[in-house]
């Protein structure tokens, strides 16, 4: 699909919806039009709701706005359309009065070939409509979650998300599955035939959504956090399905409930969202299906209760502890070696599907979540009074933690993801903690997994050891990474370099996850950490019988506000530690422990409602407070009745200032060099090289360094060009540089059928200085773009930032300074594959 120049764009400085129906609302730079599809199904318009006057601008939800009055778990899902904010084109020729298309109604007119791209602001679960009353000629439609039409894998109903539209009098609809909708940010007109002007009159989203009112809230003194939770939120809520929690919005064979993905959409949903109904209905649902994944089943755990957390449906614990306690032994049964299908997509992790079951990492990190699930299941027990049950588990989870100390060492063998979830499982010591920290989270570069879906066990573990100001950078790092690339939901994988090597809203690189969707929910558990570690609201007791609001603001925050919703009522809180005020507001029925935080300076003076209530170290009874004592961080009031309480705080003094450290890899991208071409010799390869398929399919001509085992491709395949035979681009044969050339290369068979990187292990026989240097050409010109990454071959972290290469018609080498064994990865981003033509060895010299 060619590559839309934007020669011409249009801004529009209004967001167009559409609602079906709905009351016109004014807002900043949103414009609210009245108005149905002609051809509305599958679903109604918005109904049972309103608009109200609260504006969200961190919000990228078109709906942050509308309130519906009673929504429910049985509720059906509901419609809205949404307009177009900017329109491109590759041929400006070829349209006129572009600039309409922003408004209604609009009349552009068509008077040649070309493509019209449309970018509707955000992502929505959404199909792709225009009207037209003279189309002439042949035209297709296309969708994408970036600024190209999307490519997804094989098994899709509809691989190629580019399709002669389906014509409904003068509609005209692209209809990619059954179920119409598709992840929506951008759409395309490709007027494929012309042979008379013609007109298009609207274009328009169909988003689909089902009613969710946001009952949470969240804001702090970094716009960007306050951004993230929003984002976050809203990937859950178009997520939302009929009757289950959606995992994808792109249809690529995968789009089902997900035992585990579920788990930080839920706790997303509970905290923003209140709707505890339908997170019940998804647990029920769940309950018997672990999606052929080990872990997914413990995670189904967490989230039932996560569920009792928030609910205090005591009921439907009971209910499910049978259940629960099953996968608890069954677990245990399995504990020694587990078979772990898949634990996430990071490379430490066994790359997804690729190896996982031999990763030490993955056994170990199931190990301790299964620790952690049996812990947090013999808790809730004991609040069902279920002694000999919660005695049960807590003693097979300390005979488990009793088996990992009789070696002294053990810490040592855990990486950030078994070490994560160590930490989250509540047992390790101070002293431990500590080592997990300095080995595993200290690295900036490292700290991040690259599935947000981890990443959310990783946060939880930085808070539990007291690191805020590490976590948040973390976050700022990975989730605001992706909103700075210019996402508006959160995606399955992400590297914090995408942000820099990417265009905004660029194809990102497909890898050991296929395609690479861009709205997946499972990346929105940041939403809950934020709510419950820097707003600090959580329930102490089942149902906020009894709460607690401890503020985390490390030193780079100043103020957090927010709101969640409990059965009994919205709890409401806010902090601002640089004005010295701060309120709670608490539904009765509810008994609080509240921290005013000491921001690491002097807290002199504490009034609760005007009254004197701490002073130097002295509690001051009041009224609607038990009692207060202090810690390093916080000064705390305990017993804190229902009702508004309004705080004013006396500081002196200032808070630290936190820098984070800086970005360091041990290995060095040193220059892509587009010059050399295939004309490797006397430049590279002095001291050894691997050509791919020199001498045939399956025959590469390898002379390796003395200092060099093995180079073994673990994913790709070797062939041939074809055409190679005296292209100058085409490796040379050997280091003379003569005319013949090799017509071999590795590549990553067919994208389509998830086949989408190749994986080269190089293993040093013992550490040493080298240079690697990789080759790729795209020799018949099929538009290729890829990423490279390079990781430790033994500990599977990342070495080198994501670099990307396109336009490699003449070749280019990619030149790096290593001193370990490493892997390459290389992506397919567009084009027909990947591709590798050859890896070459030298002694490093000054760049």
């Amino acid at each position: 699909m060619k590559h839309l120049q934007s020669l011409v764009h249009i801004s529009a400085l209004a967001l167009g919806l559409i609602c079906c129906p709905g009351p016109a609302i004014s807002a900043a730079n949103a414009r609210w039009i009245q108005g149905n599809s002609p051809i509305l199904e599958p679903y109604p318009g918005l109904h049972g709701g309103s608009f109200t006057k609260r504006v969200v601008p961190e919000s990228p939800d078109p709906l942050a706005a509308f309130r519906w009055s009673d929504p429910q778990a049985t509720d059906g899902l509901q419609t809205y359309l949404l307009g177009p904010r900017a329109v491109t084109t590759d041929q400006p020729q070829a349209f006129s009065n572009l600039n309409s298309v922003t408004k209604t109604p609009s009349r552009v007119t068509v008077r040649g070939l070309g493509s019209l791209r449309f970018d509707f602001g955000v992502e929505s679960a959404a199909w792709l409509e225009f009207d037209s009353p003279d189309l002439s000629g042949a035209v297709e439609m296309s969708i994408s979650e970036y600024n190209e039409p999307a490519i997804v894998n094989a098994g899709a109903q509809s691989p190629a998300k580019t399709k002669v539209p389906v014509k409904y009098g003068l509609t005209y609809r692209l209809e990619l599955n059954p179920s119409l909708y598709e992840g929506v940010r951008f759409g395309w007109v490709h007027v494929r035939t012309f042979d008379r002007p013609w007109h298009i009159t609207a274009v328009r989203l169909v988003c689909q959504i089902k009613p969710a009112n946001y009952e949470g809230s969240f804001a702090c003194s970094d716009p960007l956090l306050t951004r993230i939770w929003y984002t976050g939120a809203y990937g859950v809520k178009l997520n939302l399905l009929q009757n289950y929690f959606g995992a994808i919005l792109m249809e690529r064979s995968d789009r089902q409930s997900w035992t585990g993905d579920a788990h930080p959409a839920q706790a997303a949903a509970l905290v923003a969202f209140g709707n505890r109904d339908f997170v019940k209905a998804n647990l029920e649902r769940t309950a018997t299906g672990d999606n052929g994944i080990e872990s997914y089943s413990l995670y189904w755990i967490l989230s039932l209760l996560d569920y009792y957390r928030y609910s205090g449906d005591a009921a439907m614990l009971r209910q499910y502890a049978a259940n629960a306690q099953a996968k608890l032994e069954h677990a245990n049964q399995i504990y020694a070696d587990p078979p772990i299908a898949f634990y996430g997509w990071d490379e430490r992790l066994g790359a997804g599907f690729e190896d996982p079951n031999s990763t030490p990492e993955t056994k170990n990190a199931y190990r301790l979540l299964f620790i952690r699930a049996s812990r947090a299941f013999a808790e809730s027990m004991l609040t069902l009074g279920e002694t000999a049950t919660s005695e049960k588990f807590q003693k097979m989870a300390d005979q488990r933690i009793a088996e990992l100390r009789a070696e002294v060492h053990w810490p040592d063998h855990l990486g950030l993801h078994a070490a994560a979830d160590a930490v989250d499982a509540g047992f390790a010591t101070p002293a431990e903690q500590a080592q997990f920290f300095g080995r595993e989270f200290s690295n900036r570069a490292t700290r991040v997994s690259f599935s947000p879906f981890n990443q959310y066990f990783v946060i939880q573990a930085m808070a539990r050891m007291n690191r805020y100001n590490e976590a948040l950078a973390a976050i700022r790092d990975d989730w605001g990474g992706q909103l700075d690339y210019g996402g508006t939901c959160f995606f399955e994988t992400f590297w914090p370099a995408w942000a820099q090597v990417l265009g905004h809203n660029d194809a990102v690189p497909n890898c050991q996850s296929g395609y690479t969707s861009l709205c997946h929910p499972w990346g929105s558990g940041v939403t809950q950490w934020l709510t419950e570690e820097t707003l600090g609201i959580k329930p102490v007791a089942p149902g906020f019988g009894a709460y607690e609001v401890f503020p985390h603001l490390g030193r780079t925050l100043t103020s957090v506000s927010g709101a969640v919703p409990t059965p009994k009522g919205i709890l409401r809180a806010a902090f601002d530690v640089a004005k010295g005020r701060a309120n709670l507001t608490a539904p009765a029925g509810t008994l609080g422990r509240i921290g005013i935080p000491t921001a690491e300076k002097n807290l002199q003076r504490i009034r609760i409602n005007g009254k004197l209530a701490w002073q130097n170290g002295t509690f001051h009874s009041v009224p609607g407070v038990g009692s207060a004592s202090t810690n390093r961080d916080f000064v705390i009031f305990d017993d804190m009745q229902p009702g508004t309480n309004e705080m004013t705080m006396a500081y002196s003094g200032r808070t630290p200032a936190f820098t984070d450290v800086p970005w360091q890899f041990p290995a060095t991208f040193v220059k892509a060099d587009r010059t050399t071409s295939g004309n490797w010799g006397g430049k590279y390869g002095s001291a050894g090289s691997v050509l791919y398929a020199a001498d045939g399919a399956d025959h590469d001509r390898v002379q390796l360094p003395n200092y060099v085992a093995t180079v073994i491709h673990r994913q790709g395949r070797t062939g041939g060009w074809g055409e190679a035979a005296l292209d100058s681009r085409a490796l040379a044969q050997g280091p003379t540089n003569g005319a013949a050339r090799c017509s071999g290369v590795l590549y990553c068979g067919n994208p389509a059928a998830c086949q989408q990187c190749l994986v080269v292990d190089v293993a040093l026989k013992q550490p040493l200085a080298y240079q690697l240097a990789l080759y790729f050409v795209d020799l018949d010109r099929k538009g290729r773009r890829q990423s490279v990454e390079l990781f430790d071959l033994e500990s599977r972290k990342l070495i080198t930032p994501t670099q990307v290469y396109s336009n490699f018609t003449g070749g280019v080498y990619a030149v790096y300074h290593c001193r370990q064994s490493v892997r390459v990865r290389v992506n397919h981003i567009r084009g027909d594959n990947a591709v590798l033509s050859g890896v070459f060895f030298d002694t490093p010299t000054t760049p």
